[in-house]
């Protein structure tokens, strides 16, 4: 490559010459060889020319000052640095005091990082891969599904440098943990090597939605995990009480892409919060596509029978819990073009970050049907749809007693009640629970009868909400029906065998008792079936015990 003092002195001395040249008849000639001379000496002028393009140059580096790091290695980019491949990639508009390891999780996915430096006052870092076809892997992947850190995008490019100096440079200690606690991240999950992408287990990821207080459906999950590829399929259910997916893509690479950017995230604050691993299936059988379940490359599959477990199992050949899966209708308002951080929660000491999903929006009514109308009341509906809300008013259709209206306070609480109800057996019958075209519950007019009087009832001032008090811990204990019962807010003076008889004497047969170890004011109760957990819920819950105080029965997550 030629110093700016040699194409100098080269212009110099072919302008001299056409001067010369001049004044003779190919006057025209010699100019038109000058320009040519120009135009090719100053196109190979590039590493130390400031290029302004959207993925170029660092910004406020020039030919005559060079941004240097910690003040002993200088480095720059140039145009060509675009296309022409090195192990050692330039990233730019990092968001502000972004951490060695948020630089190194970018890479992570693809190959071990070698070396790293970051210029923090420029917003920029320099990363060396092991290989120079992990960092092509790495550059290519990225030009169609741009990262970001923090939901700000991150420009990533080829640099000029071939390696990175940092042998003496100041504050490497973060730089060298950052890459250490890769190198070990990714021997756990193949080669270290550094020849491209590392290879992932399968391109089918298992998803665990913890603390569910908002409903997330397959619509959700599509949306979120379609910034990282092409998502297949996806097969929800709820099992072991929680709420999980299956999620196939078409490349293992967009998968491990995900899991590493995704793991340990919030889908909305504080709440709904991703558990990701791979799954030991390769593919996934979907036969329907409903609520439950979607094969995105077959709109022609039936919709099939919306059964509790059945979508799930008959897709990939397990048996599932009786009960109903969290999917349903995408009937609320979603953000498009859904940012996502590419930063792990799980490898960040930093606080959770959400995925910014708009929570639900609309109709707070929900319709109830198929109930059984010789067993059903208002004050049942009301006590198992508190479970999930703050119900407001119950209303049980005059001339068709197996449908029922449930009012909640807003709409997040009709979806999180329907989600976790639909398809649950009460009273032998598998109930149905969707979104009402009402906006309201109405009261019955003066001139109605009593019959209709009693079907309809306004909770709205009831002392049994669980949900009125703003920052109450009920909201984090939101789990699906399950056959073991959460009892609280027992006296001193009661104890197992009173609890045990309690129950017995309501025709429920109790399996296993266990009191909390440091709390003897809760305790969880384990029945045969989740049906009948549901109806010792609605008979128990508020029931009298000692010294005015109530017992407080919920669904429990864990089992004795």
């Amino acid at each position: 490559m030629l110093s700016s003092d040699v194409i100098n002195q080269e212009v110099s001395s072919r302008v001299s010459v056409a001067a010369a040249e001049a004044r003779g008849p190919k006057q025209l000639f010699f100019l038109f060889t000058i320009i040519i001379i120009l135009r090719l000496l100053l196109s190979d002028h590039g590493p130390e020319s400031t290029l302004r393009s959207p993925v170029g140059c660092c910004e406020n580096m020039s030919s005559a000052h060079l941004s240097t790091v910690d003040g002993t290695d200088r480095l720059c980019v140039s145009e060509r640095a675009q296309y022409v491949p090195s192990p050692v990639l330039h990233l730019r508009q990092l968001p502000t005091d972004t951490s060695e390891q948020e630089v190194v999780d970018l890479a992570l996915p693809f190959g071990r990082v070698s070396k790293l430096i970051t210029l923090r006052t420029k917003n920029q870092a320099f990363l060396e891969m092991a290989s120079e076809e992990a960092a092509v892997t790495m550059v290519n992947y990225y030009a169609s599904a741009p990262p970001t850190i923090r939901n700000q995008p991150v420009f990533i490019q080829y640099s000029t440098h071939r390696e990175l100096k940092t042998d003496n440079l100041t504050n490497q200690q973060r730089a060298l943990q950052a890459i250490s606690m890769a190198t070990v991240h990714s021997g756990n999950m193949g080669s270290s090597e550094g020849r491209g992408l590392i290879p992932a287990p399968s391109a089918v990821l298992r998803i665990i939605v913890e603390n569910l207080f908002y409903p997330v459906t397959l619509e959700v999950l599509q949306q979120i995990f379609s910034k990282f590829g092409s998502v297949l399929k996806i097969i929800t259910f709820t099992r072991n009480n929680q709420f999980q997916a299956l999620l196939q893509f078409s490349d293992a690479v967009h998968a491990q892409h995900a899991k590493a950017s995704l793991d340990g995230q919030n889908i909305y604050n504080s709440c709904c919060t991703l558990r990701i691993d791979f799954s030991k299936l390769s593919a996934l059988n979907v036969k329907y596509n409903n609520d439950k379940s979607r094969d995105f490359t077959r709109a022609d599959l039936p919709s099939g029978e919306l059964d509790p477990a059945g979508a799930a199992a008959a897709t990939f050949g397990v048996a599932l819990p009786p009960y109903g899966a969290a999917a349903f209708p995408p009937s609320f308002h979603q953000h498009t073009g859904l940012p996502v951080t590419a930063v792990p929660g799980s490898l960040m000491s930093s606080p959770r970050m959400a995925l910014q999903v708009a929570p639900p929006a609309g109709h707070s009514v929900l319709l109830v049907s198929n109930l059984d109308p010789e067993r059903v009341s208002p004050h049942c509906l009301f006590i198992l749809f508190g479970v999930y809300g703050d119900v407001q008013r119950v209303k049980i259709l005059f001339n068709k007693k197996e449908n029922a209206l449930v009012q909640m306070s807003d709409a997040t609480q009709a979806q999180l009640a329907m989600s976790h109800l639909n398809g649950q057996r009460l009273h032998g019958n598998v109930i149905r629970v969707t979104l009402s075209k009402h906006p309201v519950v109405q009261l019955p007019r003066g001139g109605a009868g009593p019959e209709e009087q009693t079907l309809t009832q306004d909770f709205s001032g009831s002392a049994l909400h669980r949900f009125k008090k703003p920052g109450s811990k009920n909201f984090n204990n939101i789990f699906p029906p399950s056959a073991t019962l959460h009892l609280s807010n027992i006296p001193s003076s009661v104890g197992e065998d009173s609890l045990k008889d309690l129950f017995s004497s309501r025709g429920f047969a109790v399996k296993a008792f266990k009191f909390f170890q440091k709390d003897r004011k809760m305790a969880l109760l384990q029945l045969g079936s989740v049906e009948e957990a549901v109806e010792a819920l609605i008979a128990l819950h508020d029931q009298h015990l000692d010294h005015n105080q109530h017992l407080r029965v919920s669904f429990s997550k864990s089992t004795i």
